[in-house]
């Protein structure tokens, strides 16, 4: 497990360790549950797990709001479980990576609590205080639906503090040297566990400046570039993952020139996936891969359906953002902040051919992929559950009430399982989908296990391909001797395409059927039924 770029081609999984599987029933999935399921992920096709927050916290905000940063939270388990848990997954060749927040502390972390109590405390400096709220007004407020402002007024300090997020999470201050010593002890002691990586949480926030929108600025690229140097030198082989939700061209700087950020996820190619499929054309995707600028020959953008959060709409217009809600959001309960609260499969219709089709897309443009836990068996959501719960709730592994998720009865889960008809665990769940060898879990086996032996995919040069039909995404993708043709039909209708090869191809084949295509006249016909896609080689 030492090559130093894995990351390339990796595929990754991310888990909400709560709703994964319970080992010692009392309602919350933990350590030793996600280590009992590991063969499972193996068998996906795995090669690393992203692990949302395990840390101490009062849980405003499921874990990002962190009381302690170098222990377990009880419910998952103890620091042991962790090392037990790396060491399994080692064995199977799995990789795992953790959060790091970095932007901010939950207000019951001790820091915080010292720092309010005493002007004179150590800790006062470790987060942005004022006598006034009026300062860094160019700064967007990020929780629109709950937050009035970005500053907080602490009766007990006599004070504002400054946060980007809830107000139960003050921002820390990276203008004190503490501060960034502090961050990157955290860092060492996990990776000093085995851990190989950290998902950086909503980084481009660490510093304020007056007179600007307190985002991207130099001196967060700077000490991104520090806690990198870090790794580097201490831990080779372990990545950073960048989570900047912005438009591509201002994510390129976390890259730096291969030395700030391994990865970043490209946030705006996800919402037009979506688009392409409503609209039946690929314009969108087109525009914003069009957009995309190169990055360094070690980093890797990271790509991704669904995930934990909304299905964030920051990164289109007003005018896109309507379309979507009216489109993919009719119900005011799917709608929150900028974005929609809604699982894969029910935001496709659960029409298999659409999310199949969604999946190729995933698996063929560039970057790594990101598989969201539950969405490989088609889970559904409930829109009933406050924030962002509707979309993590339990793992369904097979039939029942608490779908093998956990011995507790199911009034004492920390969520409810999905109960409808259509997603509930008596028709979705890992045993009966294993089971059959054409459902979606086995094609997506399939297609990692596809991905897996074609570099092109992960490493790969990438152009489009003009097949004058705008509703075919039809790209190349190159690498070494190797060049594989993704073709997708993005209607709901069938498409006849035709497309000019050299003399020298004599058969195209599918990668993925092994179906076979013989050119005409340096040409290749093709009929493409509602929402088929190809990967040519």
């Amino acid at each position: 497990m030492n090559e130093p770029l894995w990351y390339k081609d990796a595929i990754f999984y991310q888990i909400y360790v709560r709703a994964f599987r319970d080992s010692n029933g009392d309602g919350h999935g933990d350590l030793k549950g996600l280590t009992q399921k590991l063969d499972y992920l193996q068998e996906l096709g795995a090669d690393c797990l992203w692990l949302m927050p395990l840390y101490p916290s009062p849980l405003k905000d499921d874990g990002y709001d962190i009381a302690d940063y170098y222990n377990i939270a009880e419910t998952f388990g103890t620091l042991d479980d962790f090392k037990g848990l790396i060491e399994e997954a080692h064995r199977r060749n799995l990789r795992i990576i953790m959060d790091l927040v970095l932007n901010h502390t939950s207000d019951q972390h001790p820091w915080f609590q010292d720092a309010r109590a005493n002007r004179n405390s150590p800790y006062r400096n470790y987060y942005v205080w004022s006598d006034t709220d009026q300062k860094y007004q160019e700064a967007r407020i990020i929780f629109l639906d709950t937050e009035p402002s970005n500053w907080t007024w602490d009766e007990k300090a006599g004070q504002y503090f400054w946060h980007r997020f809830y107000s139960s999470q003050p921002d820390l201050n990276y203008d004190n040297p503490l501060v960034q010593e502090e961050m990157i002890r955290v860092a060492g002691f996990w990776l000093e566990l085995g851990i190989d990586g950290f998902r950086a949480d909503a980084v481009p926030y660490l510093f304020e400046r007056e007179g600007t929108n307190c985002e991207n600025l130099p001196e967060t690229h700077d000490y991104l570039k520090r806690l990198r140097r870090f790794i580097d030198q201490t831990y080779p082989g372990r990545i950073l993952l960048c989570e900047a939700n912005q438009w591509p061209e201002d994510v390129r700087p976390y890259f730096g020139d291969g030395d700030e950020f391994h990865m970043g996820f490209h946030f705006p190619i996800m919402p037009r996936i979506f688009m392409a499929l409503k609209k039946e054309r690929a314009e969108d995707m087109r525009e914003i891969l069009r957009r995309t600028p190169s990055i360094p020959e070690n980093c890797q953008w990271c790509i991704f359906l669904r995930n934990h959060d909304e299905l964030t709409l920051e990164m289109v217009t007003e005018e896109e953002r309507q379309w979507m809600w009216e489109n993919y959001a009719p119900d005011p309960r799917m709608r929150l902040n900028l974005g929609i609260r809604r699982r894969l499969a029910p935001l496709l219709d659960n029409d298999e051919r659409k999310i199949r089709l969604a999946y190729s897309l995933l698996f063929t443009l560039p970057g790594s992929p990101i598989l969201y836990y539950g969405d490989e068996i088609g889970m559904g959501e409930n829109i009933w559950l406050e924030d962002r719960n509707g979309v993590r709730t339990p793992m369904q592994w097979e039939p029942g009430p608490t779908a093998g998720f956990s011995e507790a009865s199911s009034g004492s889960l920390y969520a409810p399982v999905i109960s409808d008809e259509v997603y509930g665990p008596a028709r979705v769940n890992v045993k009966s989908k294993r089971a059959d060898p054409d459902s979606l879990l086995n094609m997506i086996r399939h297609m990692v296990a596809v991905r897996r032996k074609h570099q092109a995919f992960g490493w790969g040069d990438f152009a489009w391909i003009d097949m004058a039909n705008t509703s075919i995404a039809a790209f190349q993708r190159s690498h070494q001797t190797e060049t594989i043709l993704a073709i997708h039909n993005l209607s709901s209708t069938t498409q006849n395409i035709s497309y000019p090869i050299q003399k020298s191809v004599t058969l195209m084949t599918d990668l993925l059927t092994r179906q076979e295509f013989l050119p005409a006249d340096e040409t290749i016909e093709i009929e493409l039924a509602p929402y088929q896609y190809l990967w040519l080689r």
